[in-house]
């Protein structure tokens, strides 16, 4: 159990300075009400965890690689705790237009990038 802990920790720190570095830089670069950062993150990382998904179901045995990756890892970087805060600021500010756009695309990319990402693993 403290073995799996480690592991889901060390995943979830490296998941969420990743996903932090993700977002400071597309801010710096990108500005507009959408919040950009926060969406590639979450899309990318639907992607990374159908992938690791695919890859790792595939192999029974994996527990450790789980809880480092997708348990933590993604778990860390992925972000839809900060995705429903966004939303709230926006319909909150009158941008409720930019909000709807925000919650449809990242959930129809987001169930998308997990199936691409199970198809990749395929090929791997």
């Amino acid at each position: 159990m403290i073995r799996t802990l480690l592991l889901v920790g060390l995943g979830g720190g490296v998941g969420s300075m990743l996903r932090y570095l993700t977002s400071v830089l597309t801010n710096r670069y990108v500005h507009g009400a959408f919040p950009l950062g926060t969406y590639i993150v979450n899309i990318a990382g639907c992607f990374i965890i159908g992938w690791l998904a695919g890859m790792l179901g595939r192999h029974s045995g994996h527990t450790d690689l789980h809880a480092l990756f997708i348990t933590g890892f993604c778990g860390g970087y992925t972000t839809f705790s900060a995705f429903s805060a966004e939303n709230l600021r926006l319909l909150q500010s009158g941008n409720g237009q930019t909000a709807v756009v925000y919650i449809l695309a990242s959930i129809l990319a987001g169930l998308f990038a997990v199936w691409l990402g199970m198809q990749v693993s395929k090929l791997t």
